[in-house]
């Protein structure tokens, strides 16, 4: 099961034309606006935010770790910033991370979890919490993008958001795309650890005029290791009626990771 969460933590249908003087000038075909501001692209980022109370889809997973390759499909479903819940084909094992927990159980090997973000976090090779597990999966900035001052640039087809001062700790770059001003790449490198963590936004699709991701690809490298995920939304819903059914099996054996960790 942890590699079925691991993938999920770690995945221009619309263009945009502002007439007013102060406002980003896009074209329809997405060109590239060197002058732009990284407040105007702050801006037209923050309109692009998925907005609804509960999400629904199916999930293909395409893992790679070394030598194994293994497929996934998986329901995901969401309560926005309250619980984001996974259910395994056949419901051979089920997730659900709420603000305050992570916890899961895998019927294969008769196991649970049930514990903080540190299991996550040491998978991923960040810290997380649950907005940004959030974020990751819905395509928004990751650190938000209001807690740090901005510079704005251009690589090749992409507008390019980071910070005036990078962390000591890790370097981050947000890659937006000029057409829809959603990510088109969030990477993250920790030079001092050899970690690094790229999610790129292959594409979108369009659902209740609100562009969602569609196929994302993730590369996380840690030492010589690197682990390779592609992820497709499909059938892709908002604001349904969704349940949540969370109960561990009786008998299972519970995972316990140590605080050295």
């Amino acid at each position: 099961m942890i590699k079925v969460i691991k993938p999920l933590v770690l995945t221009a249908l619309i263009s945009l034309a502002v007439g007013c003087k102060s406002a980003l000038k896009v074209s329809g075909t997405g060109e590239l606006n060197k002058e732009v501001t990284a407040k105007q692209l702050i801006k037209e980022n923050s309109k692009q935010e998925l907005k609804f109370k509960t999400f629904q889809s199916k999930v293909k997973i395409d893992y790679m770790e070394g030598t194994t390759t293994q497929s996934y499909g998986v329901n995901l479903r969401m309560e926005k910033d309250k619980v984001i819940w996974i259910n395994a084909t056949l419901g051979l094992a089920r997730a659900m991370i709420t603000p305050d927990e992570v916890k899961y159980y895998d019927k294969i090997n008769n196991q649970y979890f049930e514990g903080d973000y540190r299991l996550l976090s040491d998978l991923l090779g960040i810290e997380l919490d649950f907005q940004k597990v959030q974020n990751l999966l819905l395509a928004e900035p990751i650190f938000g993008l209001k807690t740090n001052k901005y510079v704005a640039s251009t690589h090749e087809n992409s507008y390019v958001l980071q910070p005036e001062e990078q962390s000591a700790i890790f370097e981050l770059f947000y890659l937006l795309n000029p057409s829809h001003f959603k990510m088109d790449s969030q990477q993250l490198y920790q030079p001092l650890s050899r970690r690094m963590l790229q999610i790129d936004y292959k594409s979108y699709q369009e659902v209740g005029k609100q562009i969602v991701p569609e196929k994302v690809h993730i590369n996380a490298v840690e030492e010589n290791e690197e682990v390779t995920i592609d992820l497709e939304y499909k059938s892709v819903s908002f604001n349904e009626d969704l349940r949540f059914p969370f109960k561990i099996p009786t008998g299972f054996k519970e995972i316990v990771v140590n605080e050295a960790n």
